[in-house]
């Protein structure tokens, strides 16, 4: 069993998440002030355009000869896309620069985050740390992450007698 944390690294104050629940209470109560006007003006972003942490999501599965870490990094560049292992700690860090080919202010809405993230899985003991093997194509990010020798399934022939 694989465990994992997803660390936002923080710079400067700290920002609120687009899911905060207090964002969402105060952005409900302002849209019903505001009802009158929405109409007439559909392109007012509801919230202030900010970069907020990013963390990028990842699925992990299991075959009979590794486990398979698979992390969506949209617009990253290889080579800002770091891979760590300590001890039994596997640590994806890497950044997705905004580029500015469009003036900030010039943005009506802006959902997608972007900078610095941080992910740390705890792996379990039976992996070859010396085997692991990463590639990077199309966005997505593969850690295949081999099993030893001896946790692999073997598959055990029982005889009746």
């Amino acid at each position: 069993m694989i465990t994992g944390t997803a660390v936002a690294p923080l710079k400067g104050p700290r920002k609120r998440l687009a899911n905060d629940p207090f964002r969402l209470l105060e952005n409900r109560f302002a849209r019903l002030l505001d009802e009158p006007f929405g109409a007439f003006l559909p392109f007012i972003p509801e919230e202030p355009l900010q970069l907020t942490a990013w963390v990028p999501p990842c699925d992990i599965y299991e075959t009979d000869k590794d486990i398979v870490i698979k992390m969506e990094l949209p617009e990253v560049k290889k080579e800002n896309v770091f891979v760590n292992v300590e001890e039994n700690f596997l640590t994806i860090r890497g950044e997705r620069k905004f580029e500015e080919e469009v003036k900030k202010e010039n943005y009506h809405r802006m959902e997608r985050s972007y900078g610095e993230f941080l992910r740390t899985f705890t792996l379990p003991p039976f992996i070859d740390i010396n085997k692991i093997i990463a590639e990077f194509k199309e966005g997505l990010l593969f850690l295949h992450l081999p099993k030893r020798e001896e946790a692999k399934l073997r598959q055990i022939e029982v005889k009746v007698k």
